[in-house]
């Protein structure tokens, strides 16, 4: 393919982070769904906590209705997903066409979900869209250095989910096991004491979720 430019970099990165943040908080979305309908008391307020995103919420119908489908919100998953397509669009030529095509149907599969009365399904067409999206770039994309560029971003942006949510210690320790050489083969301008803090902080007997966050954060600026 030869010299890939800054631009394309950048797009390559946030196409995983992107990808990777719809895919994740659509997981953590659906597993809470049928506990939000159910509940008598508001759960949407500790979702929004966990992710740290802003509550700007009415009632629990308000953020079910909202946080998905509402693209006038910065944080919900329609907006994040539309900045997956925005990135995807650009890089057609880089990608190919047949891994643009997932992030399209996973728009069109959203478009569905807004609409329907039972939407978990098409919101679990997109996660597989977006499972089948990352398998095209490991199948048909040639050039290692696109492949590890989009996996840095998708990693980095589980690594940031996942101290969010506080999981537990092997889960964190696994995906930074699995970035940091992404990172390293990626070609990406990286932050090397933010790397190797991340990389340290996972090996503390306590885990500082909030150092993992701004350190991960801050690997690729």
């Amino acid at each position: 393919m030869g010299i890939i430019s800054v631009k394309q970099v950048d797009n390559l990165y946030w196409l995983g982070r992107y990808t990777e943040r719809v895919y994740t908080t659509l997981k953590i979305f659906a597993k809470s769904y049928d506990e939000m309908i159910d509940s008598t008391d508001d759960v949407y307020p500790q979702y929004c906590r966990a992710l740290d995103i802003p509550n700007i919420y009415a009632s629990k119908e308000d953020f079910l209705n909202r946080y998905p489908f509402d693209e006038s919100i910065p944080d919900s998953i329609i907006s994040n997903l539309v900045r997956a397509y925005d990135n995807a669009i650009v890089l057609r030529e880089t990608i190919g066409s047949d891994a643009l095509s997932y992030i399209q149907l996973s728009i069109y599969a959203m478009n569905r979900a807004a609409k329907s009365e039972s939407p978990l399904i098409e919101l679990q067409q997109i996660m597989d869209d977006l499972l089948s999206f990352w398998g095209i770039v490991d199948d048909q994309i040639d050039e290692e250095q696109i492949r590890n560029i989009i996996k840095a971003g998708k990693r980095i942006e589980r690594i940031d989910l996942y101290a969010r949510l506080k999981l537990d210690k092997y889960k964190l320790e696994r995906e930074i096991h699995r970035m940091i050489p992404r990172v390293l083969r990626s070609g990406i301008k990286y932050n090397e004491t933010a790397l190797s803090k991340v990389s340290s902080l996972v090996n503390e007997s306590t885990m500082d979720y909030r150092a993992i966050i701004t350190n991960v954060e801050a690997i690729v600026a």
